[in-house]
């Protein structure tokens, strides 16, 4: 097989995993008033495309869903922020870096031997990463919307209430995938 050819078929499994996430992430269990959701594992596509194709492309397909992400959902989630730089600082923390956060699940599972083990503590790895750059937000650029509580408590009864599913509901999904069909998480080398 080509080198072209091997990272177009990387770049279209990326584009079909982001096209499945953003579906899934509008089939919504719960929604919270400030953003933030359960959904129908919408996270998995992210944490597939880091087991089969390592983290730089679950990093970069991270990248390219926050961004889509910011387009597509209804518009920014934004709190009255003083500045600009705070601002970019909700961009990045609640948008861009927690979606890249999904990118490191493989990251997470490198060291163990079991695979199913692996996909289980990376998949986790990668959703409390996620959850601390939405715990960050909360607690850096949300905490004057916090009613008296102080921010750090705010940001994590509020982001956990629906990380902690979101996470968990997505890591069972991946365990019994790999149990399934393990063949999916199997690492594809694409001559980079």
């Amino acid at each position: 097989m080509s080198k072209t050819y091997s990272k177009t078929r990387v770049l279209v499994e990326c584009a079909l995993m982001i096209a499945i996430g953003t579906v899934l992430s509008n089939i919504k269990f719960f929604t919270l008033p400030n953003g933030g959701s359960v959904t129908a594992l919408s996270m998995l596509p992210f944490v597939l495309v880091s087991f089969r194709h390592g983290i730089k492309w679950g990093l970069f397909t991270g990248f390219v869903n926050g961004c889509l992400q910011i387009l597509l959902g209804g518009g920014l989630w934004a709190p009255p922020t003083p500045t600009f730089l705070a601002y970019a600082g909700e961009v990045l923390l609640d948008y861009i870096l927690a979606f890249m956060a999904l990118g490191l699940a493989e990251f997470f599972a490198r060291p163990f031997q079991n695979r199913v083990v692996g996909v289980a503590v990376g998949t986790f790895m990668a959703g409390f990463l996620r959850f601390l750059c939405s715990f960050l937000s909360g607690v850096l650029i949300w905490g004057n919307l916090t009613d008296g509580l102080p921010a750090w408590t705010y940001s994590l009864v509020y982001n956990g209430s629906y990380m902690l599913p979101e996470t968990l509901l997505t890591m069972v999904a991946a365990v019994l995938l790999c149990r399934v069909a393990p063949q999916i998480f199997d690492r594809q080398s694409a001559k980079a």
